[in-house]
């Protein structure tokens, strides 16, 4: 899987998390919270539907993502590539 995969695959769940979200110009440099209004709670449910769609997990311990590109580069890490 491509990193832009990825990126429209996050899209997609990011679709669902904040439906009212404007996507349109989202790009690998969007944070999280700045950008897209994502709060502790959707923070959560965005793992665990990245999690489940992607089917890896983030590692323990480590840093929460703050950007569209950080998320993408810890699937593509967690996926071996």
């Amino acid at each position: 899987m491509t990193r832009e995969e990825v990126f429209e695959g996050l899209k997609d769940v990011l679709s669902v998390i904040r439906p009212n979200a404007d996507l349109s110009q989202t790009n690998f440099q969007s944070e999280l919270v700045k950008d897209l209004g994502i709060d502790s709670l959707s923070m959560l449910l965005l793992a665990l539907a990245v999690e489940e769609r992607f089917k890896m997990r983030f590692p323990e311990g480590a840093a929460a993502p703050t950007t569209v590109g950080e998320v993408c580069d810890a699937v593509m890490a967690a996926s071996g590539k």
